[in-house]
């Protein structure tokens, strides 16, 4: 543990985040019919903020609807902050 993590008490299981990539897929569809796409991808990025793992659920729906290509900038972004990216 860091001292940074340390001092603001940040528990290990708080710095990993897990998603389901079927949700992330649906959630993406919505925000393209309903306008919110920017949006969608602002609150992903919110999300993997302040942790150092992500781990991805069924990464094959990141294949479908072009969802994969929306949200690999972001995860290259994280990777280069030194987080890691579980594909389970």
């Amino acid at each position: 543990m860091n001292r940074r993590d340390f001092f603001l008490l940040r528990k290990p299981e708080e710095w990993i985040l897990e998603l389901s990539c079927e949700e992330l897929y649906m959630r993406y569809l919505d925000s393209q019919l309903d306008g919110t796409r920017n949006q969608f991808i602002e609150r992903t990025r919110k999300k993997l903020r302040n942790r150092r793992k992500i781990r991805l659920y069924d990464a094959f729906w990141l294949d479908r609807g072009g969802v994969g290509e929306e949200l690999e900038p972001l995860l290259r972004e994280f990777r280069a902050r030194g987080g890691s990216v579980e594909y389970v």
